[in-house]
């Protein structure tokens, strides 16, 4: 699912054995930014609404701020990390 060796980034060879596997780079920075995203989330949703905001409207924009963010970090950290190219993802990733 790696762009990189579409784009030519990418010469093929295997990361170092002691670098982060892909799948925990992708929950990390997906955690964070999900915390990112809910906070952006609910400065637009109080830049939007003004006095008009309630709790529950705050708490739906930070929460589908924070889902969003958090989405697209991992997608693209999938998509353009050497980590999740498809040769290291079989070398490195443990398997359950």
């Amino acid at each position: 699912m790696a762009l990189r060796r579409m784009l030519g980034w990418s010469n093929g060879e295997l990361m170092r054995s002691d670098a982060k596997p892909c799948t925990r780079l992708m929950r990390q920075t997906a955690g964070i930014h999900s915390v990112g995203g809910s906070f952006a989330a609910w400065i637009l949703c109080r830049l939007h609404y003004g006095p008009r905001k309630t709790i529950p409207r705050t708490l739906r924009w930070a929460g589908c701020g924070a889902v969003s963010a958090s989405a697209t970090s991992a997608l693209l950290v999938r998509l353009f990390s050497p980590e999740c190219e498809p040769q290291n993802i079989a070398a490195y990733d443990i398997k359950k």
